[in-house]
């Protein structure tokens, strides 16, 4: 797998954002990928030195249309904590 193959999409919520200030950046990754391949990536594609990694299985909700009941899609998502001497991550420079 690839680095881009890995790492999905930032996670933007408001508790992602008041991570970021303690240097924790959340990000959507394949299901499939291990932590060690997680750190790879966010140090290929951000330029950055990752301190450590912490995943987590999130489970699909129960959602309803009509009469109609399902669930979303589960995902894995990691939460990777940079080192202090490494640069920050911004997700939006063009704004």
């Amino acid at each position: 797998m690839s680095a881009y193959d890995v790492i999905l999409a930032p996670v933007i919520t408001e508790n992602a954002t008041m991570l970021a200030e303690q240097r924790k950046y959340t990000f959507k990754v394949d299901f499939r990928a291990n932590k060690y391949q997680i750190k790879d990536a966010v140090e290929k594609i951000f330029g950055v030195q990752v301190q450590k990694v912490n995943t987590m299985h999130v489970r699909g909700k129960l959602k309803r249309q009509g009469r109609t009941f399902g669930y979303t899609s589960k995902w894995k998502k990691a939460v990777v904590t940079l080192k202090p001497e490494s640069k920050t991550i911004e997700f939006f420079e063009g704004i």
